[in-house]
């Protein structure tokens, strides 16, 4: 079955170009184009496909509250949605994933990634482009608050385990590979860490790993 995408780019030859190559893929099927961010939230919210692929910067509503809307907190049943951008790292695609964003990716990123992060979205995952977490990280931490909270019910050694790797971008079948374990099992283990932790998905679970200095940058 295949993965339906909405693709939200204001840029004419950008979004042509992302949705070539996202048809290209036998398993990605491409059912919806919108030039701003009113037609992008109109879409998604008739067609509900599996990802929206949203440009942060677009006229009407902006890529964050485009998200807000679609994969915010106050959202019953929130879309995947993957941010792409020019910019490296700005307060625009911070907002984004704090608003709910399941990936980062900038335009450059290559096709390859672009499939990576829509597959991740679709799948539960999360992907960031990593030539940007570095930064990424970076102001996460700066932000970090003065005192950390933590879980009513402590972490088990294992999912400080499943925490780190999840922080550092890995996606359930590299965790698994890493740690031995079968995928069934990191997914349980991913599953009570957004419960713990109160996440809505694993972006917020490495934003938490970093706002309570479980990671360090670097």
């Amino acid at each position: 079955m295949s993965i339906r995408v909405v693709v939200a780019d204001d840029q004419d030859l950008v979004r042509a170009g992302l949705v070539m190559i996202l048809g290209a893929q036998p398993d990605l099927e491409v059912v919806g184009e919108a030039a701003d961010g009113l037609a992008a939230l109109d879409l998604a919210t008739r067609l509900r496909p599996d990802v929206v692929l949203v440009d942060i910067r677009m006229p009407g509503l902006d890529g964050v509250e485009v998200t807000r809307r679609l994969a915010g907190p106050e959202v019953a049943d929130p879309l995947a949605v993957v941010v792409i951008t020019t910019f490296d790292l700005d307060e625009y695609v911070l907002g984004a994933l704090r608003a709910g964003a399941r990936g980062f990716l900038l335009k450059d990123a290559g096709p390859e990634l672009l499939v990576q992060a829509v597959h991740a979205a679709a799948d539960g995952d999360a992907l960031i482009a990593p030539n940007v977490t570095r930064r990424l990280l970076a102001t996460l931490a700066d932000q970090a608050p003065a005192v950390p909270v933590q879980p009513t019910d402590p972490l088990t050694e294992r999912e400080e385990e499943v925490l780190a790797l999840v922080a550092r971008g890995r996606t359930n079948a590299e965790i698994a590979t890493e740690l031995f374990v079968g995928l069934s099992t990191v997914k349980t283990h991913v599953a009570s860490l957004l419960t713990k932790l109160g996440a809505r998905n694993r972006v917020e679970i490495a934003i938490w790993a970093y706002d309570t200095r479980r990671m360090r940058v670097g």
